[in-house]
């Protein structure tokens, strides 16, 4: 049994996407980071950077690892699926796994900062991370006009940009022309257990339609942000 210790986030769901798509039994545990749970002796000793998503492997000793790409890379390793063995391959996968933690990631939270949870806007910086969030949507267009995957076959990599671009809307980008990536993104919304990894911890109400339900969100990633 594995232990995964999270929150509704695109990062959280990368680790809980993974675990099902690879079948693996685990178990949830709420991480409330607006409440600064993350900073808790406790969760440090399992991320010590103080960030969700974190899993425990108890079939191995209680093996803690931090970090998405590491989990990711973890569970893949360890079931022998979504990532291929041989060299050439595999840095296929880690290289655009390593492009979504790199560049998707933080430049989409960073363009949902400065969009939805600074009280004051700063139009030149939303600008900024807006306009490299859909350059870095171009170069996964690209990239999906040349094959089916963005690592060949479907694989962890796909999974980490997915549970990213998907937010889009939340940060403000545009998919519009972008056909590739339209096709690649419908076919992934299908892959198994995509749509049960991203309801882990629970299912968010509807963001972008609900205003309070939208306030409430920002203000408690407002509070996320100082801790």
């Amino acid at each position: 049994m594995i232990d995964l210790y999270t929150a509704p986030t695109p990062n959280g769901h990368k680790a809980s996407c993974t675990l099902e798509a690879l079948e693996l039994d685990y178990k949830t545990h709420f991480v409330n980071i607006s409440e600064g749970e993350q900073k808790v002796p406790e969760f440090l000793a399992i991320s010590p950077n103080g960030r969700i998503p974190a899993i425990v492997d108890n079939e191995v000793g209680g093996f803690p690892i931090f970090e998405t790409g590491a989990i990711m890379i973890y569970l893949a390793e360890k079931t022998g699926r979504l990532m291929p063995t041989d060299v050439q391959g595999r840095s296929k996968v880690i290289q655009w796994l390593m492009f979504q933690m790199g560049g998707v990631g933080p430049m989409m939270g960073q363009a949902n900062v400065f969009y939805r949870y600074f009280p004051e806007k700063i139009q030149p910086a939303i600008d900024r991370y807006q306009n490299e969030c859909r350059r870095l949507f171009e170069v996964l267009d690209v990239r999906l006009g040349q094959s089916e995957w963005l690592a060949d076959d479907y694989s962890i990599a796909d999974i980490a940009n997915w549970c990213w671009v998907r937010t889009y809307k939340w940060s403000g980008v545009s998919r519009d022309g972008l056909e590739n990536l339209d096709r690649w993104m419908s076919v992934m919304k299908e892959q198994p257990g995509m749509s049960k990894g991203v309801e882990v911890p629970f299912k968010l109400g509807n963001l972008l339609n609900d205003k309070k339900e939208t306030e409430r969100f920002a203000k408690n990633a407002q509070k996320s942000l100082q801790r």
